[in-house]
């Protein structure tokens, strides 16, 4: 066989009707070449997107949750856009897309509900922008750094440096704790009980000091003690302080004011107390039994 034989047989091959689709016929050379359209679409939208992202809203006054969001969005408007191009340019009239729109109608009706319902969520939260990428969220059992929102998903970091994909219906369907939605200042309660035979005003000037003592805890609004409750073994405080550089790691904060705490009690003689019980006999008396031990 020829060379020319042979390009007539896979000339024949790839313009091989596959299937009819209104006045078009897709063949395998039309499959080829959309898929090959389609790859370079979305290679080239997502290297347009890094460079509005990163070259052009990079130097306006947008937050970085702003920009990720204008990027995606264009993004998208530039994906439906090519691909109505490279329909039209493999022969496809869009008119005859009522049957493939009715064929996805189907897929979603029996499968790719989930699918659907997080796409059209993750458009909610780009456009009305509940979350953003650089809050602190926290959502069901994952608590961590929003650093990308997709089309179908969110990723969120933990403190662990552990990536965890959720998907967007949940930011949608669920309570979300953003820590972060509209102030980066966030207040911080440390409960605190103490004896009852403490001075309460000596507590509240012990728990102030500490709070102006350290250097993470904001001068304004300043950081103030209330006397919560009388507990069952202890007198109940709560130290409350703002913080914006430790929303991401409340456990160093914490820990630093308990440290603090607890050597400025031990300094001033003020006691902090375990749970205690105070048994009363009224009456009666008590029998006591000896018994043998055993063989």
């Amino acid at each position: 066989m020829d060379m020319q034989s042979l390009l007539a047989r896979i000339k024949a091959i790839l313009n091989f009707p596959l299937l009819p689709l209104g006045g078009a016929k897709i063949t395998l050379w039309t499959l080829i070449y959309f898929l090959a359209l389609l790859l370079l679409l979305f290679y080239l939208t997502a290297k347009a997107r890094k460079l509005l992202v990163e070259r052009v809203l990079i130097r306006t006054k947008l937050d970085v949750g702003a920009q990720q969001a204008v990027g995606s969005i264009t993004r998208y408007v530039f994906l439906l856009v090519g691909l109505l191009i490279i329909l039209q340019t493999v022969g496809i009239n869009l008119t005859t897309l009522n049957v493939i729109a009715g064929a996805v109608g189907i897929g979603v009706g029996f499968g790719l509900q989930n699918i659907a319902s997080n796409f059209i969520s993750g458009l909610i939260i780009l456009f009305e922008r509940p979350i953003k990428v650089g809050d602190r969220i926290v959502v069901g059992d994952v608590e961590g750094d929003v650093i990308e929102i997709g089309a179908r998903s969110t990723t969120v970091v933990t403190n662990n440096q552990i990536a965890i994909i959720v998907p967007n219906s949940m930011f949608i369907s669920e309570p979300v704790v953003n820590w972060k939605y509209n102030d980066p200042r966030v207040r911080f309660e440390i409960p605190v009980g103490v004896s009852y035979s403490s001075d309460v005003r000596l507590v509240e000037r012990l728990l102030l000091e500490v709070a102006r003592e350290n250097a993470d805890v904001l001068k304004e609004p300043p950081p103030d003690v209330c006397f919560r409750e009388f507990g069952e073994s202890s007198l109940n405080f709560v130290l409350r302080v703002w913080n914006q550089n430790h929303v991401h790691r409340k456990l160093v904060l914490y820990s630093a004011l308990n440290f603090a705490i607890h050597d400025k009690f031990k300094e001033h003689g003020v006691e902090i107390p375990f749970p205690q019980r105070d048994l009363h006999i009224r009456g009666g008396a008590l029998l006591t039994k000896n018994v043998p031990p055993s063989a």
